[in-house]
């Protein structure tokens, strides 16, 4: 016999992919395995180490895709490797299948195009990091300027730090506030930056023309370039 008070597992999924950036899946991941009874795994088109975007780090994936046909909470890392991913039929195909027997499918700054290129930002709001906030609205979405972004199940975070917003929020739309707010203690995040230019509207037009000349400087970048306007998203599912 089961016991009613016995605690749901909740099934959670970060996928990993060559060049993702680090702290777009730690910062979720340092969250999400703090709920109770959470079951996390790291999953790769291949099991092993997956290399970040600086080509130092690397997170041990335990999984394939092809091995992960549903969770409960789908979180879909950023970093320069999603602009050569958005249009990949393989990773887009297996968000998109995923999504269908998820609670929550979320992302962290451009892990939103992802979820774009798999059709399932169609007519919804959503945030990204903020040099790729056209690359988003290519797949139909209203880019809002919002840290985190609740449309129905699917959430979305803003550039890289905004991870662990997003993770806290949806700690709690899981386990309520008491849960979220104590996991926020556990790891100490209280946030209080030396400088206060942490988003474009405080940053100032030079250095946002600095960080963005940097940024499109990257292969994934000038690949994305070359190959032109965004192709049509697949239709999102009902």
């Amino acid at each position: 016999m089961t016991d009613p008070l016995e605690e749901t597992p909740v099934r959670i999924v970060i996928p990993l992919f060559q060049g993702f950036t680090a702290l777009d899946a730690v910062g979720p991941y340092e969250v999400l395995s703090r709920l109770p009874d959470a079951q996390l795994r790291f999953a790769a088109t291949e099991t092993g180490p997956v290399r970040a975007d600086t080509g130092v780090l690397a997170i041990t994936a335990d999984a394939r895709l092809v091995d992960v046909d549903s969770c409960d909470v789908l979180v879909v890392p950023g970093g320069p490797g999603t602009r050569r991913l958005m249009h990949d039929p393989e990773l887009t195909g297996w968000i998109r299948r995923v999504h269908e027997s998820t609670q929550w499918t979320t992302s962290v700054c451009t892990g939103s195009l992802l979820l774009g290129g798999a059709g399932l930002l169609q007519g919804l709001e959503a945030t990204t990091h903020w040099s790729a906030t056209e690359l988003l609205e290519s797949f139909g979405a209203r880019y809002v300027t919002e840290r985190v972004v609740v449309q129905g199940k699917v959430v979305t975070g803003a550039g890289v730090s905004a991870g662990i917003d997003m993770a806290l929020s949806l700690a709690e739309l899981i386990a309520g506030e008491g849960v979220a707010k104590a996991i926020q203690l556990a790891i100490e995040y209280d946030p209080q930056p030396p400088f206060d230019c942490g988003s474009v509207a405080k940053a100032g037009p030079a250095l946002v023309d600095l960080i963005r000349t940097v940024l499109s400087d990257t292969p994934d970048a000038r690949a994305d370039t070359r190959a032109g306007p965004p192709r049509r998203p697949a239709p999102r599912p009902r």
